[in-house]
């Protein structure tokens, strides 16, 4: 039988402001080598959103529009792309925590590369030194045409560690997204409660 995957639903009007978010969010990444900026932003349970670009917090009400699983099409979103010269891709993230403020995040890159850190784990990592360790879902965006923007292999290892059955969104420009919960990204991993067998 096959397992129900984790794929909570969002609000449209909330999907829509996250989004935008995480493009402002975008604009203090820390990317002078591969002109690749990424950001993120992060949605409390009660609709707050906390943008660190922004540096404000709002409160969401409205539609009650839903979006459910598997490939489907987002909301038209409109907004003005930032222009970054040289830059292939643009990627924005969000993450949903559970009963938390919305924390943004961006990749901070350095001059000795395997220092640098991505979207993802810079908003995993801002969200854990806020006390916040129970996430619902994560949505990564990108300007890649033809396939649907995914986490690296380390940002995967990261988002294991909180679990295994948590939602990862995988979008592509024309709104269409694909989603699987970590489990089915990393199979066979190896998590905190493996630790524990080793007395």
């Amino acid at each position: 039988m096959a397992q129900e995957r984790c794929t909570p639903a969002l609000e449209l009007e909330h999907l829509q402001r996250l989004l935008l978010s995480c493009r402002e969010a975008k604009k203090s990444a820390y990317c002078p080598y591969s002109r690749f900026p990424v950001g993120a932003a992060l949605l409390t349970r009660d609709g707050r959103i906390f943008s660190g670009e922004l540096r404000r917090e709002e409160k969401l009400t409205g539609k009650k529009e839903l979006l459910g699983k598997g490939s489907e099409s987002l909301p038209a979103l409109e907004w003005d792309k930032p222009f970054t010269q040289h830059m292939q891709q643009e990627v924005v993230l969000l993450e949903i925590p559970l009963g938390s403020p919305l924390f943004s995040g961006c990749n901070i890159e350095n001059a000795c590369y395997p220092l640098g850190v991505c979207a993802e784990r810079t908003a995993i990592q801002k969200a854990i030194s806020e006390g916040y360790k129970e996430f619902r879902a994560i949505a990564i965006a990108s300007d890649l045409q033809d396939d649907f923007i995914s986490p690296c292999g380390a940002c995967r290892q990261v988002m294991r560690e909180f679990g295994t059955n948590w939602a990862v969104y995988m979008t592509k420009p024309d709104g269409t997204y694909v989603v699987r919960t970590v489990q089915e990204l990393l199979p066979s991993s190896f998590g905190p409660e493996d630790l524990q067998k080793i007395q």
